[in-house]
């Protein structure tokens, strides 16, 4: 009898494993990467909107994993590889886009020389690498749509490495040229192309006989797309009146470069559209087609602000990606969608002090047992005597100091106040990127597998597998 309960079970446990991870549960994906969004910047930015006990948008996805992000050469990634991880299931060298692991970066063979930011790509036809095939592009070989969205230029690391392949990523006008069917080294792979595309970056599309644009071989890339069948807006205001219904190609580059950061966008009312409008609208577009979607949304300004130790419009950064997420749960059905909260890599920023429960997170610290006893928030000191703010970083630029700044009567909740570094990399210095693993939240069709600590290629694995590719 005990033996026969014992089959009974383990053929229970079978069924269930099986289910678990049934090839094809998602008919959609979308992919939500907070760019250089490590636990501490989560943590801060859940206390800067919600409090200790508050609770983010992605926070209220129950599958979650720990991912480790090194790259093929490094302990610490930079985002090209570690976006290319998850969207290729291959580990490639620091600055590589969506190539072989054997692929070298830098722009020739020859002279390693590197490249200048923007350039027209050298790498080589032959011998430095291959190809190797994108989610977006597994996507749509199966007749999925096809999507992007940042608040970075269209051609940056993570945006790039859905639909491009290149061997350096400042490559930015090759990679432009990818973003156009028929008009790039690997991209014949998208067919069509790639249906929304939405963030900054118009210079790499344009001739450098235009005032702003970066363009070496004179083409206008915006010219074709739209012969090609885009609609291609430039403003806030444009991209509001375009028609998702009536839309089913859509091209928006919204600044020369990157897009504003969230708080400059809204106190300064700046025309160019939020990550949660751009979702909105990217997903109605692409969820017409009843093969499903994919769609890649980045909050790609988090980790601009955090280089450079601003800690305030990095938490407000992450909160509007935070709100791009709870937009795209309003718009989809859980049952046949996979949503994936990730990050490409950590940052230095750290979490430190005792503050009683309710100081603000970009605040100084507070000594918790004199604040007890005092009934007032009562400023710690540190061996120099003077005060420190919750939130430091590990390394980070800026000129070089003797001693410490007395901050007892500094605002540090102002919006250009940068947080004190341990390291200081100079003037010509900028914080790097930690090396620490990040979180991952995921949820809806497919999402079983998103558990334990996983390397990130493998999280290229379960999406595939989720959208039975």
């Amino acid at each position: 009898m005990k033996f026969q309960i014992k089959t009974c079970v383990a053929a229970l446990a079978l069924v269930g494993t099986t289910s678990a991870f049934a090839a094809g549960e998602a008919t959609n994906v979308i992919f939500f990467l907070g760019d250089g969004m490590g636990p501490t910047t989560v943590t801060a930015s859940r206390i800067y909107k919600y409090g200790e006990a508050g609770k983010l948008n992605m926070e209220s996805l129950t599958r979650t994993a720990r991912i480790k992000t090194y790259s093929n050469d490094a302990q610490t990634t930079d985002s090209a590889p570690s976006m290319a991880a998850y969207m290729t299931g291959v580990k490639m060298n620091n600055e590589v886009l969506s190539m072989s692991a054997d692929t070298k970066a830098y722009a020739s063979t020859a002279t390693n020389s590197g490249y200048v930011s923007g350039a027209d790509s050298t790498c080589p036809a032959t011998g430095n690498g291959t190809a190797v095939t994108t989610l977006l592009e597994l996507s749509k070989a199966a007749g999925k749509s096809v999507g992007a969205v940042t608040t970075t230029r269209i051609t940056h690391a993570t945006p790039a490495a859905t639909y491009s392949h290149i061997c350096h990523r400042d490559g930015e006008n090759d990679i432009a040229a990818q973003a156009v069917p028929g008009s790039g080294k690997f991209n014949s792979a998208l067919g069509s192309g790639v249906d929304v595309l939405l963030g900054g970056g118009w210079r790499f599309f344009k001739p450098n006989t235009v005032t702003g644009g970066s363009r070496t071989d004179g083409q206008d890339l915006t010219a074709k797309l739209q012969t090609a069948g885009y609609t291609y807006v430039e403003t806030g205001t444009a991209f509001k009146a375009v028609d998702a219904t009536a839309t089913s190609k859509l091209v928006g580059l919204f600044n020369r470069d990157h897009l504003n950061y969230e708080l400059d966008r809204v106190n300064k009312s700046i025309d160019e559209p939020s990550l949660a409008d751009m979702t909105e609208k990217a997903i109605k577009i692409l969820q017409k087609n009843g093969k499903g979607f994919f769609l890649m949304v980045e909050g790609g300004r988090i980790d601009h602000a955090l280089h450079g130790t601003n800690a305030k419009r990095a938490l407000e950064d992450t909160i509007a990606f935070d709100e791009a997420i709870k937009r795209a749960l309003s718009l989809v059905d859980l049952k046949n969608t996979l949503v994936v909260v990730t990050a490409d890599h950590d940052h230095t920023m750290t979490f430190n002090g005792y503050s009683h429960k309710g100081n603000p997170i970009l605040g100084k610290v507070t000594d918790i047992t004199q604040t007890t006893v005092k009934k007032t928030p009562v400023l710690a000191a540190a061996a120099d005597g003077k005060p420190y703010t919750t939130l430091v970083f590990g390394n980070g630029g800026g000129p070089r100091k003797a001693t410490r700044d007395d901050l007892t009567s500094v605002d540090t909740t102002a919006d250009d106040y940068l947080q004190e570094v341990a390291v200081n990399l100079g003037s010509a210095g900028t914080e790097t990127h930690g090396g620490g693993d990040v979180m991952l939240f995921s949820g809806g069709a497919g999402s079983s597998g998103f558990k334990g600590t996983m390397v990130n290629t493998k999280v290229f694995g379960l999406v595939k597998s989720a959208l039975g590719l």
